[in-house]
């Protein structure tokens, strides 16, 4: 039983990593990511 909930669970992580790099390749992501990232270090910034 260990072994094959252990394939699931990397089986679902791997598939959690393909999800999370296409959504990174989108232009709208990255537009956000970049300005959250500015957000985050602006703040830090003030402290």
């Amino acid at each position: 039983m260990g072994f094959l909930s252990k394939a699931i669970k990397s089986g679902v992580a791997v598939k959690a990593v393909d999800v999370v790099r296409r959504e990174a390749s989108k232009p709208e992501n990255q537009r956000k990511a970049k300005e959250l990232l500015q957000k985050v270090s602006n703040s830090a910034r003030k402290r």
